[in-house]
């Protein structure tokens, strides 16, 4: 892959995930400042992502990859998604913007594959180049935060205003990009193969059947931290909070790097354990932190995302992969991610909404020590049922 390519691809990744960073970790604190939103409707505005993510693999698989290049199309998705981000500024009834927000994450949602699939089509070793990239797309994420943080505006509807900036910005730079025509082979475009039913075969195996059912699982605590952790830390007065989240993604990027040599050494098992741990932990540090003696809590709250995301979905990939092989690979990876972040987090989000709005004081604050010990304790119990009932060897061996 040439040098130009590769910083092509780069800029592409930056601005596909800055455009996500910028509104959707600061969405629930907008909406609970402009439109009053109950915990119940910003649980509901989450779960457009997660349905977006159901939808988006019949997209691509069907439409996308069948009929149109795939710059093209994602250059196109990207300037209508703008003009939807900036009317989602201009609604103040939380029924209209829920639409708003669902319509553009059925835009938006697609491009992640698209995106990868323009990366690919370029590479010629993408197992060292893909990471090389993508990393690119950690920072887009990092430096909105950043911006949106220090600027003091993670509050109001500039946050919408950046993102459909970029998201114009990246439209039109997406047809500039190196062109990824259609694929000739349309027998690949049936419902069964864009939602993954290949991969069933795997569920034949019992250890990843476990697995896999506390995968969708933990999407449940997942959904508390992604729907409310902003609005949590902002109603307890921590300043530029969208900025300290970024920490998160930090510590995602620096732990994905130990993966590789802890997934050899130590085992699928005791990686997924830890993960699952990791959950808990930032749940009762958010629990007992504090702006004051107890700050740390929140900041390690915040930092033990890296452990939460890498060990227990990174590790998943890579486990779902190994135990598919390279026949029903892509297959299981669109099937693990419909179920993860498709219909766990959909139930998830809903489910997060409504232990918030069952622990309001006052319109303007929450019982926050008892809605993080929900996510605990579905964490600790997620825990309990991967220790009893997994059983997976050390040296994991494809099973089709």
């Amino acid at each position: 892959m040439k040098l130009t390519t590769g910083v092509q691809l780069s800029v592409m990744m930056f601005l596909e995930y800055f455009i996500w960073g910028a509104w959707y970790v600061t969405m629930g604190t907008y909406m609970g400042e402009h439109l009053h939103a109950s915990g119940l409707q910003i649980g509901a505005a989450y779960s457009a992502l997660a349905i977006a993510t159901m939808i988006s693999p019949f997209f691509v698989g069907m439409i996308a990859d069948r009929f149109f290049a795939a710059q093209r199309i994602m250059g196109v998705l990207h300037i209508v998604g703008a003009l939807l981000l900036f009317l989602a500024t201009r609604i103040v009834d939380n029924t209209a913007f829920y639409w708003v927000i669902l319509f553009y994450s059925l835009l938006y949602m697609p491009t992640i594959a698209l995106s990868n699939s323009v990366a690919f089509n370029q590479m010629t070793d993408p197992g060292k180049q893909f990471p090389w990239i993508r990393v690119f797309g950690t920072l887009g994420w990092i430096v909105a935060g950043l911006i949106i943080g220090y600027s003091g505006i993670e509050k109001t509807s500039t946050t919408f205003y950046i993102a459909a900036g970029v998201s114009a910005l990246l439209g039109l730079y997406s047809f500039v990009l190196p062109n990824t025509p259609p694929k000739v082979d349309t027998s690949a475009g049936s419902a069964s193969k864009a939602l993954g039913t290949e991969a069933f075969v795997l569920f034949k195996y019992k250890p990843y059947l476990i697995f896999f059912i506390a995968a969708v699982l933990v999407c449940i605590p997942l959904s508390f931290y992604y729907g409310f952790a902003n609005p949590f830390l902002n109603e307890l007065g921590m300043h530029n909070a969208a900025s300290k989240m970024i920490l998160g993604q930090v510590s995602e990027a620096v732990f994905i790097l130990a993966i590789p040599f802890l997934f050899t050494n130590i085992g699928v098992k005791n990686m997924l354990l830890l993960g699952m741990t990791a959950w808990i932990l930032r749940y009762v540090c958010f629990a007992y932190g504090n702006i004051g003696s107890n700050e740390w809590m929140l900041y390690a709250g915040i930092i033990l995302h890296g452990v939460c995301y890498d060990f227990f979905f990174v590790t998943g990939y890579m486990y779902t992969e190994k135990k598919a092989g390279e026949k029903i690979k892509n297959a299981a990876q669109g099937l693990f991610t419909f179920a993860t972040y498709g219909v766990g987090m959909f139930i998830g989000t809903w489910f997060s909404g409504y232990i918030v709005d069952k622990h309001i004081i006052t319109p303007e604050t929450h019982d926050w020590k008892a809605i993080w010990f929900v996510p605990a304790l579905i964490a600790c119990g997620v825990l309990v049922y991967f220790i009893l009932f997994f059983r997976e060897k050390k040296e994991i061996a494809q099973t089709v």
